[in-house]
């Protein structure tokens, strides 16, 4: 009977429990997604490269790019999901140890500096407490969370989600 009761009262938990891996194809409402389908080739000729020390932003205002590359158009049913995302860190701010408890994270690696940054509803502002050294902005990451709508905008870039992360582990995957 109590074994029952035990997993009577566990499962609805260990269910709530279980993240949606998500693609950053899903954090795209369908008219963005397509607008993306149809857009034409950029062009990664921006002149002069960009210092590659985060001083610069990763905003697209400056820049000649199609609209679709501004939005801030969201998915709502993503907001208050437990999520899993892989993507690349853009560090903005460390703890004492100097791990990193709060930075962007993007679709593709050296998003504001050798290519065009992604448009908001692309990028994550993650908060993560406990704190991860990032060694590498190169190195994929693997996150857990709890991912929200949320229009952030800091001096560096605007961001359309927000994930309270409770894991951050290095990407092991192809």
């Amino acid at each position: 009977m109590r074994l029952l009761l035990a997993a009577t009262l566990l499962c609805p938990l260990l269910l709530q429990a279980a993240p949606q891996v998500v693609d950053w194809l899903d954090l795209l409402p369908e008219e963005d997604y397509q607008a993306m389908l149809d857009m034409p080739e950029i062009s990664h000729d921006w002149g002069e490269e960009l210092p590659g020390d985060f001083t610069s932003s990763l905003r697209a205002e400056d820049r000649d790019l199609p609209e679709v590359m501004y939005s801030t158009r969201v998915v709502e049913a993503m907001h208050n999901k437990q999520v899993q995302l892989g993507g690349y860190p853009v560090p903005l701010e460390t703890d004492e140890r100097g791990r990193y408890i709060s930075f962007f994270l993007v679709p593709y690696a050296g998003a504001c500096i050798h290519v065009p940054p992604p448009p908001p509803n692309q990028i994550v502002l993650v908060d993560y407490p406990a704190g991860f050294a990032i060694k590498d902005i190169y190195q994929p990451l693997w996150l857990t969370g709890l991912l929200q709508v949320d229009q952030t905008s800091n001096a560096l870039a605007d961001a359309s989600y927000r994930m309270q992360a409770e894991q951050v582990q290095l990407y092991q995957g192809e």
